[in-house]
């Protein structure tokens, strides 16, 4: 049986081809036009379809590199079966102005499924919804933390369903979080249409993060290979075992002042351990910053100016903390590393 057709923004793309879109966006208001970028890259054989997607916030840009990678891995692409289509800047408005939202102002995670009538980010997420994610079966949607703030690595998906934990676990990050969809979001609105999608969180916003992006690129390779994309490889013996947190807590600043942190993303910490202090400015009165539970650091604040409210570390539960604590430090060895490819990767050619 040969390999069904495939309409994608208004191009056909055929079985073993590799077709760059660029799919048109409302224009600027310098009447100069706009466009989403797209790579489609399919097999001559059967296989899923999978969309890798970065920067829905435009400011969070590790996933376009990581696509950036991806797409360089030309031996290894062309064993492809099946079709994967990335699409490194689905925000191409914030990312121009280096911001997470779109020019009226709006969230275009919290803005799917859209409308071809709304507003010009409820008519993006229209756009990316039906034109793209519908014709997949499953999806990886590429993140980093927000303004002032870092993430360990680490998965956000729906981990009861088996088929997302399977593909979930394929990435081999330290932590997969079971995390409920939010009304609004690409995950959500796929997941309703039947596309299974798993959320990769790592690093900074507007910057290069090194270390995420060679887990990020690693993971989104071994996630074809579970998939049966690409061909299986032997597992490597150092690399992560991810273990499951089902709660999260933020822990929120009582005071406001400037916040010396004293602990590291990834770094485990028990109820009562001291994390940070937040001081005057003089250094004369200082309050400082205890966990309230046994946890994982898997965010925390870069920015050291605090209002009171603040969300200052976020930690994950887990059953097993030790179990845990030596995923992190598994990673952890992969990123000291850094003079080294990643298991399982081909250099980037350019």
């Amino acid at each position: 049986m040969g390999v069904a057709p495939l309409l994608i923004a208004g191009t056909h793309v055929s079985a073993g081809t590799r077709v760059k879109i660029e799919f048109p966006l409302a224009d600027l208001y310098t009447y100069g036009p706009l466009a989403m970028p797209i790579e489609v890259i399919r097999g001559r054989l059967e296989g899923p379809t999978v969309f890798v997607s970065a920067a829905i916030h435009g400011d969070e840009i590790n996933g376009i590199e990581i696509i950036h990678r991806l797409l360089r891995q030309h031996t290894t692409l062309r064993q492809l079966r099946g079709t994967l289509i990335c699409i490194p800047i689905v925000n191409v408005f914030g990312f121009i102005n280096q911001t997470r939202y779109l020019p009226d102002g709006r969230d275009l995670n919290r803005s799917f499924p859209g409308s071809e009538r709304g507003s010009l980010t409820s008519r993006v997420a229209h756009l990316f919804l039906r034109e793209i994610a519908a014709k997949c079966d499953y999806g990886i949607d590429l993140h980093t933390a927000a303004a002032h703030r870092n993430n360990l690595p680490h998965i956000r998906a729906n981990l009861d369903d088996k088929e997302t934990l399977r593909l979930a676990r394929s990435f081999h990050v330290p932590v997969l979080l079971n995390s409920n969809n939010r009304d609004g979001s690409l995950r959500q609105a796929a997941g309703e249409l039947g596309v299974k999608v798993v959320l990769f969180e790592g690093g900074e916003r507007l910057r290069f993060n090194e270390h995420v992006i060679r887990i990020g690129l690693q993971g989104v390779l071994g996630a074809l290979r579970t998939l049966g994309m690409l061909p299986a490889r032997a597992a490597a013996n150092n690399l992560p075992k991810p273990v499951v947190a089902r709660h999260t807590r933020w822990l929120r600043a009582a005071r406001s002042g400037i916040h010396r942190i004293e602990v590291k993303l990834g770094q485990h910490v028990r109820r009562g351990d001291r994390l940070g202090v937040i001081s005057d400015p003089f250094g004369a009165v200082e309050d400082e910053v205890r966990s309230e539970l046994d946890g994982i650091i898997i965010g925390q604040t870069s920015l050291p100016l605090i209002n009171e409210g603040d969300a200052l570390f976020h930690l994950a539960r887990f059953d097993r903390v030790s179990s845990a604590e030596r995923s992190v430090e598994a990673t952890q060895g992969l990123i000291d590393r850094a003079d080294t490819q990643m298991p399982d990767v081909e250099p980037p050619t350019y």
